[in-house]
């Protein structure tokens, strides 16, 4: 198994920040644990939305994440409507983007009908959807933390009459200094890579890095000698938009196998050398 031999990786991921941490130091990495993005629940959205569902007006309901998922069940449940919602999805066309929303609809008794394929990107989501007739019917999308305007404007263009719904939004942490601090110990050359499980994540970064007037400065470290993973395509992209091309993106986008091939990059670096 390849090691990343105590190399230091910033990790900027929140939600499974410990899970990341563990395989890095499993494949003998030192992590650095930088949450870049806190999610904020609007839970007054969910009552309207719960209204349209167990009506029966909605033909399909497009799940982007988990934690979207998870977060329309709970806020269901904390308004006594738990049961209803769920005989309510159990009767509708359940579409997913990606595994995630999948485990958490099942562990409900939810029955997923569409799935996309990976990398489970917009593009794999619409081709899963080409076979679903949506002229003139009610299509609900739970979107994750700001909306997909691309994925809206094709269901739209497709004929949907669409319900949106944001159950929360990506914010900064409410203390920026960590990351400020990262800024600061990228340009000193005191990381020597970067992982990025999501595009907010990206943003984040470069968006405090602007506050301090080092944007640019990132910009060339990370295009340098520090070393870039991206979970995948849509991630990549975020990076690309900032000029920053990463040097590590896994065949599956997963957290996993994005920690498993920077080891790998490390150790085809350092055999070249």
């Amino acid at each position: 198994m390849s090691s990343l031999e105590g190399r230091r990786v910033a990790l900027l991921e929140a939600r499974m920040s410990e899970e990341a941490a563990t395989l890095v130091r499993r494949l003998g990495g030192t992590p650095d644990v930088v949450p870049a993005v806190r999610e904020v629940v609007r839970p007054e959205k969910v009552a309207p939305f719960l209204d349209s569902l167990v009506s029966g007006r909605l033909t399909a309901v497009i799940f982007l994440t988990g934690v979207g998922a998870a977060a329309l069940l709970r806020e269901a449940a904390r308004l006594e409507r738990l049961e209803s919602a769920v005989a309510a999805l159990q009767k509708t066309t359940v579409v997913c983007r990606g595994p995630k929303p999948v485990a958490v609809l099942r562990q409900h008794g939810i029955p997923i009908h569409i799935t996309a394929a990976e990398p489970y990107t917009t593009r794999e989501l619409l081709d899963a959807l080409s076979s679903l007739d949506l002229q003139g019917k009610v299509v609900a999308l739970v979107h994750y933390g700001e909306p997909n305007e691309a994925l809206t404007a094709a269901l739209i263009t497709r004929g949907a009459k669409l319900e949106e719904l944001s159950l929360y939004v990506w914010m900064l942490p409410e203390d920026v200094a960590p990351l400020q601090a990262l800024v600061r110990e990228l340009l000193e050359d005191r990381i020597d890579a970067v992982a990025f499980t999501n595009q907010i994540q990206v943003r984040h970064l470069f968006q405090v890095a602007a506050e301090m007037n080092l944007a640019d400065r990132l910009k060339d470290k990370l295009s340098g000698d520090t070393v870039v993973a991206a979970v995948g395509p849509v991630c990549a992209e975020a990076l690309q938009a900032l000029g920053v091309t990463p040097d590590v993106i896994p065949a599956r986008p997963k957290m996993g196998p994005m920690i498993t091939a920077l080891a790998e990059y490390f150790e085809l670096t350092d055999e070249a050398t």
